[in-house]
């Protein structure tokens, strides 16, 4: 063999591995849209990215995911929805409650969407039936606002004698006006007032507690919205410097210092998302996965700040609590 001729070879086996490479098909991407931040949601990323693993993913293996965090600020989902669109994801994980699935469903029709809600998917418009929600949306409602009932009933054995109770809720969340529909039919129920408190930044969060100081205002139930998971410390912390017994809707609460929580178990909710994304991938049809609803709810009760607040949890109440924070 000429020294020219071998010297071709060598070259052109030195390319096929490149050759290759170049032919394998790239991973695919899931764009996750949030209404919360990084730092607040890093626990429940985790459990995302389980549910993905059960599937055979893995994130920098054979999957990338694309994370777009509001921040509590839901006029930044649109832009962020239409970001994740023009990356062409295989399927948008939209979370944090009804705004970014809203935000991702307006930037897209094609694109797959697995969402994590609080309220009815239904009434939002999100899908057309839980068994068979159509197009390119499905998911997981959590059911946070239809358990206002049994919420108002928890923190009225804590403050049995109140006459009143505080709602804060966040006037920019889309559902605002139906969750104070349905708490206010609660509340009326019980034959006791409520005092409604608006608050979409930290500082009429701040104000609203001034109120409730004011006013004396003996117990107080927070509303379900992503602004406030993303300052859950912040909100514990004033319901115990102006020592008002506070009913939550998520153990992160309780876990920061809350009196008491009720509500789901989250992190799993965030599994069975990233379950859903996986099996999308796999080739399943949004349209053929219903709308999954929890089965599990918690009560979690901190024991620690009952005793700063001087409030006393009942033997019955104790008993109902499926964890207590020493």
């Amino acid at each position: 063999m000429r020294r020219r001729q071998f010297i071709t070879l060598l070259g052109g086996a030195a390319a096929w591995p490149l050759a290759a490479r170049a032919q394998q098909p790239a991973m695919p991407v899931i764009g996750f849209l949030s209404t919360r931040s990084s730092q607040d949601a890093s626990h429940l990323v985790k459990t995302f990215h389980r549910g993905l693993f059960e599937n055979g993913f893995v994130d920098g293996q054979n999957l990338t995911v694309d994370f777009r965090w509001a921040e509590g600020q839901y006029d930044r989902l649109p832009a962020l929805a239409a970001e994740l669109v023009r990356q062409s994801v295989k399927v948008i994980a939209a979370t944090g409650g009804e705004p970014a699935p809203l935000a991702a469903k307006a930037a897209t029709a094609t694109i797959p969407i697995v969402f994590a809600v609080g309220g009815d998917p239904v009434r939002s418009g999100l899908v057309a039936s839980y068994g068979q929600p159509g197009a390119n949306i499905t998911g997981v409602s959590i059911l946070t606002r239809a358990m206002e009932a049994k919420r108002i009933g928890l923190i009225r054995e804590v403050v049995p004698n109140a006459t009143t109770i505080g709602f804060l809720m966040n006037p920019a969340f889309p559902a605002a006006e139906t969750q104070l529909d349905e708490i206010q039919k609660v509340v009326h129920a019980h034959g006791i007032q409520l005092e409604v408190l608006r608050a979409s930044t930290d500082q009429a969060i701040d104000m609203a507690f001034e109120t409730i100081s004011r006013q004396r205002i003996p117990a107080l139930v927070i509303g379900g919205d992503p602004f406030f998971d993303t300052r859950r410390t912040k909100l514990a912390i004033l319901a115990a410097k102006q020592a008002v017994p506070t009913m939550f809707h998520l153990r992160e609460y309780a876990e920061a210092g809350g009196l008491m929580s009720y509500g789901i178990d989250l992190p799993d909710v965030y599994r069975q998302v990233g379950d859903y994304a996986g099996r999308i991938l796999k080739g399943a049809k949004p349209s053929d996965l219903p709308v999954l609803q929890p089965t599990k709810f918690e009560l979690v009760i901190n024991l620690q700040t009952a005793k700063a607040l001087g409030v006393h949890i009942s033997p019955n109440l104790h008993s109902l609590a499926d964890e207590v924070i020493e």
